[in-house]
């Protein structure tokens, strides 16, 4: 049995830990079944922003007539659209793994492991022994169990980026993240999108107003159940038809493809981790400290099965920080402030607490809140909906949260956190203070900060 100084299950931000650890000396593994890169490069993040990059030039064609030009999308290459990212991610994670067999070091296991001892793992019959172990296996779609479903043909957001036929319509079941960039990508190239959601609103995590103008805005332009169960799908020659229940109301509704997007499990349960005694919570996500440390000593975890946060940048940085562990340097992982973003129409974008948290937590807190609309640039675009929304502690001026919904909303969330991260009580100073290009649209930000009573 051969033995290494660590074992890395997945290769994704695992990667990040192999490479480094190998480069200082380590005798390293990496066990991976699929393609290398993780979820977001193959599956996630990378391949839906390039398709949904088609969409939002899309949506400008649509809007062409606001600002007095005469424009048509006469026709949609769904197959290009597709396939560019396709052929993207494919070459990216091709050149991954082609990098990573001409080094002895790290050595790569392709195949499903799982452990057979504490420190042990199996991968294609062959097993091999880890001094320390990290587990960074990431997470699939969930599937919910609805009555029928495993008799229907459903697409999850693997194969919604896969797809070469642009479907005249689809039923997405979930109002999340991935419901909505999907369900935006779709609907403008002219797909009939349907959305139903088990909850009151679309995106709910996010703050209130985001969550509520946004379903708003959705219920203006396509087919949105909200607070609807789904009773039953079923087959039919034509697609699927799916069972609804609305308040008292029972619908169907049919279309040619149906997307499930109601969250992801992680994929502790495929690793036989009884085998080490390693803990996970009632939802399946391995159980960390604030070092990304497991209860058994060497084995750590990060990313999606850690459950912490579920994006690639949170996972990036936990695997700074299990590097040095690994290394000899140990320190608790510092999330603030932990950004995100959805990549829809309109962008959210988010950091810290949202209004009813900070009313749950009972914290003091003052709002300033700014309109795209009132900015020169802002008007410039057309902008009627967007706005920035800061939440802030009444007495420290700390910045607590921030919020906004618009155009390129992933893009100014930075200013706020960078001014959050330069300083807790200087924040709403800096972005106060700071000379801002006129007119773009970062003076949203600040009018923002000027917004908040003192």
């Amino acid at each position: 049995m051969k033995t290494f100084d660590l074992i890395v299950i997945g290769s994704g931000a695992g990667l990040n830990v192999a490479v480094g650890a190998a480069e200082q000396g380590l005798k390293v593994a990496i066990v991976e079944d699929g393609p290398l890169g993780g979820t977001c490069l193959n599956r996630g993040c990378i391949p839906s922003k390039i398709v949904i990059h088609s969409a939002e030039v899309a949506e400008w064609i649509h809007r062409a007539k606001e600002f007095g030009l005469t424009a048509k999308l006469n026709k949609v290459n769904f197959k290009f659209v597709t396939d560019r990212a396709s052929h993207a991610v494919d070459d990216d994670s091709h050149s991954i793994e082609k990098n990573v067999r001409a080094e002895k070091n790290p050595v790569l296991y392709k195949g499903r492991g799982k452990f057979v001892d504490k420190y042990v793992v199996e991968v294609n019959g062959e097993k091999i022994k880890g001094k320390k172990i990290l587990i960074a296996a990431g997470a699939r779609p969930s599937i919910p169990p609805i009555p029928g479903l495993d008799k229907v043909p459903y697409l999850t957001s693997t194969e919604a980026l896969r797809q070469t036929v642009l479907p005249k319509s689809m039923i997405i079941i979930g109002g999340g993240y991935i419901a909505v960039e999907l369900g935006f990508f779709y609907a403008e190239l002219g797909t009939k999108v349907t959305i139903v959601q088990r909850n009151i609103a679309l995106v709910p995590r996010e703050d209130q107003e985001v969550s509520n103008l946004i379903t708003d805005l959705w219920k203006k332009k396509h087919t949105v159940f909200t607070s609807a169960d789904v009773l039953k799908v079923e087959k039919q020659r034509s697609g699927v038809t799916v069972t609804v229940k609305v308040g008292n109301s029972t619908k169907k509704i049919t279309a040619e493809k149906l997307l499930v997007a109601t969250g992801v499990n992680p994929n502790s349960d495929t690793l036989q981790l009884q085998k080490t005694s390693v803990k996970v919570n009632d939802k399946g996500f391995i159980s960390v400290n604030r070092f990304m440390e497991t209860n058994v000593k060497n084995i750590w975890a990060l990313g999606d099965i850690a459950g912490v946060y579920l994006f690639r940048h949170s996972a990036n940085l936990e695997a700074e920080y299990v590097l040095n562990h690994v290394l000899g340097t140990k320190k608790a992982v510092d999330y603030y402030p932990m950004p995100h973003a959805i990549f829809t129409s309109p962008e959210i974008a988010g950091v810290g607490l949202t209004e009813q948290e900070a009313q749950q937590q009972k914290k003091q807190y003052v709002v300033g809140k700014a309109y795209y609309k009132d900015t020169g640039k802002g008007f410039a675009i057309g902008e009627k909906n967007g706005f920035v929304k800061l939440i802030v502690d009444k007495k420290s001026k700390e910045i607590l949260g921030c919020h906004i919904l618009g155009p390129e909303a992933s893009v100014l969330l930075h200013e706020v956190c960078i001014a959050m991260k330069a300083g807790k009580n200087k924040a709403l100073e800096l972005l106060r203070n700071t000379i801002h290009v006129h007119p773009a649209l970062s003076e949203v930000v600040q009018r923002a900060a000027l917004a908040v009573p003192l």
